[in-house]
């Protein structure tokens, strides 16, 4: 049974970092592409940034670029987001989220992690 376990979330002052954590099992995920989402107005959901377990690709939108880094510890099956500069407006749960190499729907989910970022 695949599971991904996020956890690292908690508050925080504007400008202050958190490092959320995505623990996955149950299968091997070196195919797979590992997603961070938060929900977004207008929207369910916003793609954060991704990484590629094989390759360690990574991508990131625009609103946390040069403030959001994703990594991979393959040994420990488990990807990272480091969140730096935070801002009020990045208060939200964030999940982790799998996809199957290069589709663009994420099959496995995690229960998220709030995070707060006070002003």
């Amino acid at each position: 049974q695949v599971q991904l376990v996020e956890s690292g979330g908690g508050l925080v002052q504007a400008g202050g970092s958190l490092r959320l954590s995505c623990a996955a099992s149950g299968r091997t995920f070196s195919r797979y592409r590992m997603g961070w989402f938060r929900p977004a107005p207008g929207k369910e959901r916003e793609l954060v940034g991704s990484i590629t377990w094989s390759l360690g690709n990574t991508y990131y939108t625009d609103s946390v670029k040069g403030r959001f880094t994703i990594s991979r510890e393959t040994a420990r099956n488990t990807v990272y987001l480091q969140m730096n500069s935070l801002k009020p407006e990045d208060t939200a749960v964030y999940y982790c989220a799998a996809a199957f190499m290069e589709r663009t729907t994420y099959d496995y989910w995690g229960q998220g992690t709030q995070v707060t970022v006070s002003s």
